[in-house]
């Protein structure tokens, strides 16, 4: 208890003090402290308790309120000085009941309240960033207390205890102090400076320490001060006299960078890639450069896509550093490779931008020297040099040999007997006649008035046109009575037979994987449209015009074969044959054609034989014209009728063998083959010697085929052995004989039975 309390002499203003408060209530406690300070003390009613407070010898007054607030601060209190008064409230509140407010600049601290008042400050920071401040002092303050910031001002609005107010002061005015000023020009003697700087940018940026943003100029701008880093350097890239700006927080960071940059700053080695700015010319053998350069960049876009799962934050936090320096590269070169700065970086993350492999910027085709042009660093041109060389290999080709074999065997018989006979007498008014007349040619009728014309010309029965008498035998017989024919018979007898073996044998050759076509024909008018155009409405004049296509009619065959690796061969074919129906050429609505067409996809061995399809027909046709009753009279019903029966027979087949040759020497050798054998053929049809004609005495003829050279050296004899035995004769050279003969235990079917029908039981 106070002493006043315990009937001891009242405690003066201003005098030494000896307290010895044990358990008593803080609202009397406060009371003695407004009388030993000579200041009004207010006590909030939610403060309540009890406070221990004891002193072993006199002292101040202003040194028993410091006890006294500290006593109060292990309570959860404190004291708020307001309108020239104390006020004892809860710590939390104490931040929305203090009236002192004061202001530091910088370094310079405010004059204010010391000791465990709460009381509020504003700390006004000349160079550092007051956000950037914020985690390190946030620690330090009262938990119920605050710390806020105004961007505006660049200062610190803290509310804490009067005496951490002061030390936060101390760290502030160590941690307020200007940047670092040590900057440097570093030119540069081999690299290029709009490349080091995205380089140097990855490499500090690992611990914080740069901050690099390049715009379209090829430079850098400097970095927004207070970004954040421990340890931040900024450093610039100047295109004119390819140097590197640096301004560092230190010397010690200093001196890195530029250490960093002398072992950068090397003349290439020689014969590297580097020598030549990372620019490499492939010339291509037998692939295509347009074509390889696409497969390429797509190949570049998957493995970029693949790999940059895994990394994709780290792909964005360097696109800001790295990005934009493609473009300062190209403003270097002048032309137009934008990824040359960003290749050099040694990155494989910005290497797959999507940008630099679109714009064909890594990889570009030259089609007038068919070569790739490709910019990027020894490592990655290395892996695509490894894949060029197994792309620009030699194709193999295909020779595609057809053969187009038609046998036709037609059969017309033909047989009919007509008469007429007159009814009447020569003078008579009325002259009847009866008789048999059939259609076709060299009928009875056709004939008696032509051999009535002939008599009455005096020109006898020689005069007769040819084409009155139909093919075959025609038996002709009249009776004159009283000077007049009466009675005629005419009686033709006729049995047609046609054959045809038509053997087409078209060859084409080709690469894999390429389409081919040959066309033997001719190009054939067709009318599309007619129509008329009036001149002039009133002179009534007509032009008549119209409209044509040409269409190729003839043997055609195109086919994309395709090499697997078994050795098998996958052709795509569409054969067609087509001709012009010669009954149709005059028709006025234009000809007909007839056309077979076989569209198919199939597998065969290399060098085998395959038939693509055919066709078997077999048409048998009758036409009967008698009299009815009187012709179906057994033997004389021949008499009163006419008859004609046909056999149309056609075989079709369409053969196909491929053949893959895979070197020069297996192409020269199957050029030689068909070289002598067309100038063996050439040689057959030599004319003879003639007595009149010999002006004419030579047909053309292939000269000698020089000796071609013999196949690389590379090729070991058994390669060259089993090359050979591939070789097979040409599909021409082979006789329809062998090309049905059946397969072992079948049946031999001649290939003259094709045509008699004899094979498959055919009977005429």
């Amino acid at each position: 208890m106070a002493w006043a309390q315990a009937g001891q002499p009242s405690v003066r203003r201003g005098e030494p003090v000896t307290l010895n408060f044990e358990s008593a209530e803080i609202e009397a406690v406060a009371r003695t402290m407004a009388t030993i300070t000579g200041r009004n003390v207010v006590v909030d009613p939610r403060v309540r308790g009890t406070l221990n407070l004891v002193t072993e010898h006199p002292v101040s007054a202003q040194a028993a309120f410091d006890q006294f607030l500290v006593a109060l601060r292990l309570q959860g209190f404190t004291v708020v000085e307001a309108a020239g008064l104390y006020k004892v409230v809860p710590e939390a509140d104490a931040k929305l009941q203090s009236g002192g407010v004061h202001v530091s600049q910088g370094a310079f601290p405010a004059r204010g309240p010391r000791g465990g008042q709460i009381v509020t400050q504003i700390f006004r920071l000349n160079y550092e960033s007051a956000a950037n401040l914020v985690p390190t002092l946030r620690p330090l303050i009262s938990p119920n207390n605050t710390i806020n910031v105004n961007p505006g001002t660049n200062a610190l609005v803290i509310t804490d205890y009067a005496d951490n107010l002061a030390r936060i002061a101390k760290i502030i005015a160590a941690l307020d102090v200007a940047e670092g000023t040590d900057l440097e020009v570093i030119p540069l003697k081999h690299a290029v400076a709009s490349e080091m700087v995205p380089l140097l940018t990855r490499l500090l940026g690992s611990d914080g320490g740069a901050a690099v943003v390049a715009n379209g100029g090829g430079q850098a701008a400097a970095a927004v001060p207070g970004g954040g880093q421990g340890f931040r350097a900024t450093i610039l890239s100047d295109m004119r006299s390819n140097s590197i700006i640096v301004r560092a927080a230190n010397p010690a960071r200093l001196a890195q960078i530029r250490k960093l940059v002398q072992h950068l700053d090397q003349p290439p080695a020689p014969g590297s890639s580097a020598e030549h700015g990372n620019i490499h010319v492939v010339f291509l053998k037998n692939a295509e450069a347009k074509q390889l350069a696409q497969t390429l960049r797509a190949a570049l876009a998957a493995g970029r896509l693949g790999g940059s799962q895994g990394s994709a934050d780290e792909g964005r936090s360097s696109s800001a550093g790295t990005g934009r320096s493609e473009g300062a590269a190209a403003g270097a070169t002048g032309a137009g490779l934008s990824s040359s700065a960003a290749l050099g970086e040694g990155g494989s993350a910005h290497f797959g931008q999507s940008q630099a492999v679109s714009t064909g910027g890594i990889i570009q085709a030259d089609p007038a020297t068919n070569s790739l042009i490709i910019t990027a660093p020894d490592p990655l041109y290395r892996q695509l040099r490894a894949v060029i060389d197994k792309l620009d290999s030699r194709r193999a080709q295909v020779l595609i040999e057809s053969m187009v074999v038609e046998v036709r065997a037609d059969k017309a018989a033909e047989f009919g007997i007509q008469w007429q006979g007159g009814i009447g007498r020569q003078g008579d008014s009325n002259v009847g006649a009866i008789g048999t007349n059939f259609r076709g040619t060299g009928n009875i009728i056709d004939l008696a008035v032509a051999a009535e014309a002939a008599r009455r010309g005096r020109g006898g029965l020689g005069s007769l046109s040819s084409d009155m008498l139909g093919n075959g035998i025609n038996l002709g017989l009249a009776h004159n009575y009283g000077g007049t024919y009466v009675l005629g018979l005419l009686a033709r007898f006729l049995e047609d037979t046609g054959d045809a073996n038509v053997l087409s044998t078209p060859n084409i050759l080709t690469l894999d994987n390429e389409e081919a076509r040959i066309m033997i024909g001719s190009n054939v008018p067709f009318v599309t449209g007619r129509y008329t155009n009036n001149n002039s409405i009133g002179s009534g004049s007509v032009n008549p015009f119209q409209t044509i296509e040409r269409q190729d009619v003839g043997l055609s065959l195109r086919v994309k074969p395709q090499i697997n690796e078994n050795g098998t061969v996958k052709l795509a074919v569409v054969q067609e044959i087509s001709d012009v129906l010669a009954s149709t050429i005059n028709n006025a609505s234009g000809p007909s054609t007839s056309k077979r067409l076989i569209e198919t996809n199939i597998l065969v061995e290399d060098g085998g034989i395959i038939v693509l399809g055919g066709l078997l027909e077999d048409r048998y046709g009758q036409r009967q014209e008698k009299v009815p009753l009187l012709g179906d009279i057994p033997v004389l019903g021949n008499a009163f009728r006419s008859e004609r029966r046909t056999r149309d027979k056609v075989n079709l087949m369409v053969f196909l063998r491929p053949t893959v040759i895979y070197d020069s020497a297996g192409s020269d050798a199957m050029a030689m083959e068909r070289y002598d054998m067309i100038r063996g053929d050439q040689s057959i049809v030599q004319p003879g010697r003639h007595l009149i004609l010999d002006s004419i005495n030579a047909a053309p003829q292939l000269p000698q085929l020089p000796q071609l050279p013999p196949p690389p050296a590379q090729e070991s004899d058994k390669e060259r052995q089993a090359r050979q035995a591939r070789r097979t004769p040409p599909l021409s050279s082979l006789t329809r004989d062998s090309l049905y003969a059946p397969p072992a235990g079948g049946r031999q079917v001649d290939a003259r039975q094709l045509r008699s029908g004899e094979s498959d039981g055919w009977a005429d």
